[in-house]
């Protein structure tokens, strides 16, 4: 066999620990089926004070709001309720689900596309609306008026900026309104003024990039100074969200595998994938052609330490350290985590159901989930499960590579694309988990397709010497999750 290409999860003490408790795990798939969620809601409490950090370190004021859409766990949203954090809400029904969990309307804000339900829910609640478009702020005053509502709070979400000096341009986005356009709708904000009030500017782009992400700051400081030349008082510049995750312990794993990637690709090496998949790349004439459609699975600067590295740097055209320019003008910050805000707060759980051998002699591991189930490679994310052993099971010694395959009858049903290398050979009743996985990839593709079961998400902390648990619908802050005060 060629050496071993491990991706290992990069795990942080709660997930280590809830990893080495074997017998707790296969007792909970056990109990509840696989596939399995399970978060770890004191986590994303955690997180949110390591954003904090990051405010006051700037001494700057404002709100931090989490974004909805990456989990859709009721203990991780109670958990974030019981503290002083916001929520994004970017659906009607994240926006029940985030009143019903204890967040006051003036902790929420709506981004997202809204329908008018959606936008009568928010005022009708008095939360602040993200405004995506000059006919969504028409017909968010025009239900206003319609059901004498009080005004609403919103902000404006921009978009496309542009350098004056060294050439910065953010990509464009199907989302906001070009920044160009402000002028355009300042005037319907004043002359819809008895419906609607303008606090402030609002951006999301759909990169890493610091310096497209600098760009987009410093022309809200601008705008915001054009808003007060109108007599109109905003304070608030949202930078949306985007501050990642780091997924993989060791950096030079991750750069020896994307290497021998490419050199596979190209025929250079053995396949290292189903059927010479390429991640977005191919080999033409013996050129490496398209872009890699991974995610930067290990990065140095995610999550509060990104958006610190933002706050200090220099504005593009201004020169000064972006938190300084808010300081001295006075705005508030806000920010809209979403994966990072849940980062190392779970995980999920499958059980090996078979072990195969294909004609070309590589091992096929079925598991009791699908794709849609723990949808890591959908987000480009590549990482090894972790093997959580039954006890009195023992597989032939490894390592090994193996390809693991779902319960659905599609070919195109991999959980893995890639060979994936694990400490021996699988057997069935043993678990896989896939770490870090409550970050979109938990249920965000989760489906029911063939009527196979959707994973339940069970909540978990430590008590003692010893994990306590119950079902996530069953968590409020108030108890722990075995139910003792």
């Amino acid at each position: 066999m060629s050496t071993p290409l491990y991706i290992e999860p990069r795990l942080e003490a709660s997930l280590s620990t809830l990893l080495e408790s074997a017998s707790f795990l296969h007792s909970l798939v056990d109990a509840l089926g696989s596939p399995l969620n399970v978060v770890l809601p004191d986590g994303i409490a955690e997180n949110a004070e390591r954003f904090r950090a990051v405010y006051r370190k700037h001494h700057l004021g404002g709100q931090l709001f989490f974004a909805h859409k990456a989990n859709r766990s009721s203990a991780l949203v109670r958990r974030l309720a019981a503290g002083d954090a916001g929520i994004d809400v970017a659906s009607l029904g994240e926006l029940q689900h985030a009143l019903g969990a204890g967040f006051s309307p003036g902790r929420i804000l709506a981004t997202g596309p809204k329908d008018p339900e959606f936008l009568w829910l928010a005022a009708r609640a008095g939360v602040t609306v993200s405004v995506d478009a000059r006919a969504e702020l028409e017909t968010l005053a025009s239900l206003v008026r319609a059901h004498a509502l009080p005004r609403v709070r919103i902000l404006l979400r921009l978009s496309e900026f542009e350098s004056t000096g060294v050439r910065v341009r953010s990509r464009r986005s199907r989302f906001g309104s070009p920044v160009r356009e402000t002028d355009a709708l300042l005037d319907v904000v004043e002359r819809l003024g008895e419906a609607v009030e303008l606090i402030g500017v609002a951006y999301h782009l759909d990169t890493t990039s610091l310096a497209e992400k600098a760009l987009a700051l410093e022309s809200c400081v601008g705008v915001l100074d054009e808003c007060r030349l109108r007599g109109l008082e905003p304070r608030v510049i949202d930078v949306g969200g985007g501050f990642g995750a780091s997924y993989v312990a060791d950096a030079g794993q991750w750069e020896r595998y994307t290497n021998e990637l490419a050199s596979a690709v190209l025929g250079a090496r053995p396949a290292l994938t189903w059927r010479g998949h390429g991640y977005g790349l191919w080999s033409e004439g013996g050129t490496l052609r398209g872009a890699s459609a991974l995610y930067p699975a290990h990065r140095t600067a995610v999550g509060a330490r990104y958006l610190d590295e933002l706050l200090s740097l220099p504005g593009p055209t201004l020169g000064r350290p972006l938190g300084t320019l808010l300081l001295e003008h006075l705005y508030d910050l806000y920010a809209e985590p979403g994966r990072s805000l849940v980062d190392q707060c779970g995980l999920s759980l499958a059980r090996v159901l078979d072990v195969r051998r294909t004609d070309g002699g590589d091992h096929l591991v079925r598991l009791g989930m699908n794709a849609g189930d723990v949808s890591l490679e959908e987000h480009g994310i590549l990482v090894d499960p972790v093997l959580v052993p039954r006890a009195g099971v023992r597989g032939d010694a490894g390592p090994v590579g193996a390809y693991l395959v779902g319960n659905l009858c599609l070919e195109g049903d991999l959980i893995t694309r890639r060979m994936v290398y694990l400490p021996r050979l699988p057997c069935p009743g043993d678990l896989l988990a896939f770490a870090n996985t409550a970050g979109y990839c938990m249920d965000f593709h989760a489906h029911q397709a063939q009527r196979q079961p959707v994973a339940r998400t069970v909540a978990v902390a430590r008590g003692g010497d010893s994990w306590q648990w119950c079902l996530d619908e069953r968590y409020w802050p108030v108890t722990l999750p075995g139910g003792r005060t």
